[in-house]
């Protein structure tokens, strides 16, 4: 694209979107970004406009100002943070259902949002079934193109931190000599790669050459777009936009190809 991109990002104060911020605001391709939060961020910029709201709703715009191409979430959370599968479920669910619908109102083109490693509505766990819905709910809006990305284990610092997460990490570290084939996905991936894979991603499937089906299978052997699965019965999807999503169950060996 000729022109700088606009984005807008929910959940910049997480792990991954917090990395994701800080390199939408540096990069040359972006122009204006977009932060939807429940607070003022600690960060300033001439191209940061901070869009607050409790509910992490978009209630006015100024006509004057750039639509965002470009929507990024990075919202979750986990069962003990929320206190409940209730709780749980509002955040990773409901809340970036809610988000993302807002940005296709608002006119954003490209969708790209970070789900999880294993999801599936057959999961014996909520969480991972919680994702599954989750997909099933932003790939329904619409958008022209809706990237999802499952990574698996994350490293980073996390404010507050979490010690049981931790401790998974540590073990995962030790063992990820051991961990090939299929099990290499459980190598912990660093937030800030995760997050450059995102803006790429978003950024490239801007250009209206990347939205061909199955070009992210040509491109990746682990990262395969939907319409080469419109059977999988975890996202049903009409058959006049499935080809529009593509998910990305990309670990470190995929992010080492997007640099």
């Amino acid at each position: 694209m000729s022109h700088p991109i606009s984005a807008i990002i929910a959940g910049a104060t997480g792990l991954v979107g917090n990395e994701l911020l800080h390199l939408l605001l540096g990069s040359e391709t972006i122009g204006n970004v977009y932060a939807l939060s429940r607070s003022a961020l600690p960060y300033r910029s001439k191209h940061l406009v901070q869009l607050v709201h409790p509910e992490l709703r978009i209630t006015e715009w100024d006509e004057q100002d750039p639509v965002p191409q470009l929507g990024l979430i990075c919202l979750g959370t986990t069962l003990k943070s929320a206190g409940s599968k209730d709780g749980l479920r509002a955040v990773d669910v409901e809340l970036v259902k809610s988000v993302a619908r807002n940005m296709r109102q608002l006119g954003v083109e490209t969708l790209v949002v970070i789900s999880s490693l294993g999801a599936s509505r057959y999961s014996p766990s909520f969480y991972l079934r919680c994702k599954a819905e989750m997909e099933q709910a932003v790939a329904a809006l619409e958008f022209s193109h809706c990237i999802i990305v499952r990574p698996g284990p994350l490293s980073g610092e996390r404010t507050p931190p979490r010690p049981g997460e931790e401790m998974s990490l540590k073990i995962l570290d030790t063992l990820s000599p051991l961990l090939i084939g299929p099990l290499s996905s459980l190598t912990p991936i660093a937030a800030e790669d995760v997050a450059a894979a995102m803006l790429q991603l978003g950024i490239e499937s801007l250009n209206t050459a990347l939205r061909r089906p199955g070009l992210f299978a040509a491109m990746h052997s682990d990262a395969r777009p939907l319409a080469a699965h419109n059977t999988n019965p975890d996202l049903r999807l009409e058959a006049g936009f499935a080809h529009r999503v593509t998910i990305v169950p990309f670990h470190i060996t995929i992010h080492a190809s997007l640099k």
